[in-house]
């Protein structure tokens, strides 16, 4: 835990481990056309993505633990909207922060197959406005419309929330990891390192 949390401030060895094992899943979901990339989707997941693969039958050792680390993907990726063709309304991390819309929503069999194309003007870069209220709740459509969509971003791509510059990074995977992916919540000693701080103790004792 970190110190500002009253632990110590060491990283674990595991999450670090999966935020690296990670950044090979990010290319996978990223740079497709790598060799790397082309050989792992050509034996594990063909008809997929990184991000919806399985283990699958007989897989090495490599591919379980990049595919372990998974989750971390899922929770760091977010889709930064360009023309909206290759982006599915549903399930899919796009909204601010990457949140997702599920496909349990009231109406999801409206746009069950659609893209985000559907949902933007078809003339100019923005929302329109009368779609979106007719197809989703009050809430949901004003999350939609509130979120801005930039002109110069031409192309759908896969970015990383974590990082201003939307790259992937060992350091912010693992931060993310800890903070919000995984519960350490039983970890958190309240007050337990200030009140040694503060005590009348030798310093040495102390340390």
């Amino acid at each position: 835990m970190h110190k500002s949390k009253e632990g110590m401030g060491f990283k674990g060895l595991s999450p670090f481990n999966l935020a690296m094992l990670g950044k090979q899943g990010w290319k996978f979901q990223t740079e497709p056309e790598s060799l790397v990339s082309c050989i792992f989707k050509a034996r594990y997941f063909p008809n997929k993505t990184y991000l919806t693969s399985t283990t699958g039958h007989n897989s090495s050792y490599v591919w379980r633990n990049i595919l372990h680390a998974c989750f971390i993907v899922c929770g760091g990726a977010r889709w930064s909207i360009g023309s909206g063709t290759w982006i599915p309304i549903l399930d899919e991390p796009w909204l601010h922060n990457g949140e997702r819309i599920g496909s349990n929503i009231s109406g999801a069999h409206f746009v069950c197959n659609a893209s985000i194309n559907c949902l933007l003007d078809p003339y100019v870069k923005s929302w329109n406005e009368p779609v979106v209220r007719q197809v989703f709740s009050e809430d949901l459509a004003s999350k939609i419309l509130n979120m801005p969509l930039f002109e110069q971003v031409q192309h759908d791509m896969m970015i990383w929330k974590a990082e201003k510059n939307g790259r992937y990074s060992v350091r912010s995977a693992y931060r993310l990891c800890v903070t919000e992916l995984v519960d350490l919540s039983h970890l958190h000693r309240s007050r337990y390192w200030r009140e040694i701080g503060s005590s009348n103790l030798h310093q040495r004792l102390r340390i």
